[in-house]
């Protein structure tokens, strides 16, 4: 496998973009950026963007309004340059139902200028493709059969960029296990992957970045990390005795209290709540790890309420 030495640039860059269909606005000014050597997830749900900002980005449609650029080209204007550069996964897949599968990846390769992709064998071992399924006609495969051959016509020729939308589609928890070990490994050679999804707990296990579309418009982004620190938990605490005068390590809260017990809100570092706990007797103690669909879901009832 070759490495790529891209460095810390952004390959992905949208500012204000938009996107119109008559009156129907299904993009409102996305801004992003994208550094290269990131697994980064786009979440949110369906009809929220995913698929048109990929679109914009793999050059299928033109914006209405603002700049997408990918490795500092115009994703319209320089889409025939870009598309040597790119891997790309849609989210429906319309293919020949009388082409083998072995037929569909050569004929791909051949697009690419390839006459043995660098990747493809090795995907085909990881994602259990075998020599007796590709010689089948793709118009017999199962939903997951197909998707794991439109992953392999994607990343078989070891693009810089791979753009994937909704990826895990009908994979199973083996392939899919797979796959992120695949990506994994791919951004660790320097390659970057864009990868939209529904599916928060897939994407807080694969993904270093995140960017959280609504209506739109992209309403958070920044590292998985960071974004799970800076939401608020839930901790309950059952005391022997509880403490006389309250709890003052910072960011927490005290929601209520019944006799003993103690329900406590926390942001931030736990680390201050859990030294000050530790000065007393504890019966019992329950928190649970943030989670990103907890993140998701809590921002997407607070901008609800905010728009009524």
């Amino acid at each position: 496998m070759t490495t790529t030495d891209t460095g810390a640039q952004p390959i992905i860059e949208l500012q204000g973009v938009a996107k119109t269909y008559g009156r129907a606005r299904a993009l409102d000014g996305v801004d992003m950026t994208v550094m290269a050597g990131t697994l980064f997830g786009f979440l949110g749900p369906n009809g929220a963007g995913k698929t048109t900002t990929i679109r914009i980005l793999t050059g299928f449609i033109r914006a209405s309004a603002g700049t997408a650029r990918l490795f500092g080209l115009d994703a319209w204007r320089d889409s025939m340059v870009l598309n040597h550069r790119l891997g790309f996964l849609p989210d429906t897949a319309a293919v020949y139902g009388g082409m083998t599968a072995r037929e569909l990846l050569d004929y791909v390769a051949r697009l690419r200028g390839h006459r043995r992709p660098p990747l493809q064998r090795e995907l085909l071992e990881r994602l259990e493709l075998s020599r007796e399924a590709l010689g089948r006609k793709l118009k017999g495969y199962s939903h997951g059969m197909r998707q794991k051959v439109m992953l392999v016509q994607a990343m078989q020729h070891d693009p810089d960029l791979l753009i994937m939308d909704e990826p895990t589609e009908a994979l199973d928890p083996l392939v899919r296990k797979a796959l992120f070990s695949l990506l994994r490994e791919f951004t660790g050679r320097g390659h970057t992957v864009f990868m939209s999804s529904h599916v928060l707990s897939e994407v807080e296990e694969a993904c270093q970045e995140v960017a959280i579309i609504r209506d739109g418009r992209v309403v958070r982004t920044g590292p998985v990390a960071e974004l799970l620190a800076s939401y608020t938990r839930t901790m309950w605490v059952e005391f022997r005795e509880p403490p006389p005068n309250g709890l003052s390590a910072p960011g927490v809260t005290v929601v209520s209290r019944e006799n003993n017990l103690w329900q406590l809100a926390i942001s931030g570092d736990i680390t201050p709540v859990i030294r000050e706990l530790a000065i007393y007797d504890l019966v019992d103690l329950t928190f649970g790890r943030a989670s990103l669909e907890e993140l998701f879901l809590g921002y997407y009832r607070e901008e609800g309420q905010s728009d009524g």
